[in-house]
């Protein structure tokens, strides 16, 4: 298959955008992964596993008498697959939803499925699937709300002089013996790639290996402060500094961005296998 040339600046984002309310699957904007993964030197297979964990808040459809139906619904999206599906193109998706009539959500939940694995693998010569779950109303007050677990790192009084990715602040402690550490920040800040416009999440990093300078790493983490860049990518940033500048012996990053549009988007990313988290969100969330 030919490979997508689909760019940021060419999606609906920084746009006026028509609100579509009739099923439209067109309106989902893929994006590939490569050049950003190219641009902080990952080249063939990436070194890591791992997804991304959408939460979709503003989903709602007509069942077959026109009656409003809602639902929360976490989406997986394989970090394998070549495309990232752009945000604002998902939100007017999900609004394509709202006057559609559907039989019932398995129906909602299989067109989930197929149209955002089509995206998301769009141009792959063998392409996945990505996983969807629908919530119903009736288990709403079954979903948690949680801080990442893990040793505070906002608790160290830093002074903070870069606010564009400074890698050359990560060091480790030499000649000391391996530690495996859980480490958090609440102080990610990054801004939309197009539009500039600020995005808040909190971080938490798992590792096996030399200790890592826990003050080095928090002025690191706020050093994204100004930074131009979407969550998948800045997460895939953030783990490649890591790896390359502290070696850990195993490393997993995790991302948990504020909503926006009725939708958030948690990358992890992780050296080896393993489960995925739980898509469980945050009091800021």
């Amino acid at each position: 298959m030919t490979p997508m040339t689909n760019t940021p600046e060419q999606s609906q984002l920084g746009k006026a955008s028509a609100y579509v309310d009739q099923y439209q699957p067109s309106l989902l904007f893929p994006i590939p992964r490569l050049g950003k993964r190219e641009e902080i030197g990952i080249s063939g297979s990436p070194p890591f596993f791992g997804a991304d964990l959408w939460t979709a808040f503003e989903l709602s459809w007509l069942n077959q008498r026109g009656k409003p139906q809602v639902a929360i619904a976490h989406v997986t999206v394989p970090c394998e697959s070549p495309n990232i599906i752009e945000s604002k193109s998902f939100k007017l998706y999900l609004n394509s939803f709202n006057n559609t009539r559907f039989a019932d959500a398995s129906e909602v939940q299989a067109r989930l499925r197929a149209d955002l694995s089509e995206a998301a693998w769009r141009g792959a010569p063998h392409p996945g699937s990505v996983g969807v779950k629908l919530l119903a109303p009736e288990v709403f007050d079954r979903e948690p709300v949680h801080e990442l677990d893990g040793l505070n790192l906002d608790r160290l009084d830093i002074e903070c002089q870069h606010y564009t990715p400074a890698p050359e602040l990560l060091s480790t402690q030499a000649g000391e013996a391996p530690v495996t550490e859980t480490l958090t920040s609440h102080l990610l800040k990054s801004n939309c790639l197009v539009t500039g416009q600020p995005d808040w999440g909190s971080v938490q990093i798992r590792y096996s290996g030399a200790q890592i300078d826990q003050a080095g790493l928090l002025a690191y983490l706020v050093s994204f402060r100004n930074h131009n860049e979407f969550h998948e990518q800045c997460v895939e940033r953030i783990f490649m500094d890591l790896w390359r500048r502290c070696q850990p012996i195993k490393l997993s990053v995790y991302a948990r961005y504020t909503r926006r549009g009725g939708l958030d988007i948690n990358p992890f990313r992780t050296s080896h296998p393993q489960a995925l988290p739980a898509n469980t969100r945050t009091a800021r969330q």
